[in-house]
């Protein structure tokens, strides 16, 4: 893991394409801007890991849930 020390309105670039910036400092939290392409998906690390395991369990479906899904109307 890279660590680098920052103040508040200093950035870091990753690549290219994405900018992080330090936007302030209060007491043990830090807040972060992130600039990037809309094709890079930005999430917190808790809502990354629920969203790989929703995604997990919707992979891991059996013959037998999906014959219980009702198709939408008209099909």
């Amino acid at each position: 893991m890279l660590v680098l020390s920052r103040h508040r309105d200093e950035s870091i670039m990753i690549g290219d394409d994405v900018v992080i910036t330090i936007v302030d400092i209060r007491g043990d939290k830090v807040r972060l801007g992130i600039k990037a392409p809309q094709v890079i998906p930005v999430h917190r690390q808790e809502v990354y890991d629920a969203i790989r395991r929703e995604n997990q369990d919707a992979s891991q479906t059996t013959d037998e849930a999906a014959r219980e899904v009702t198709p939408p109307a008209g099909e």
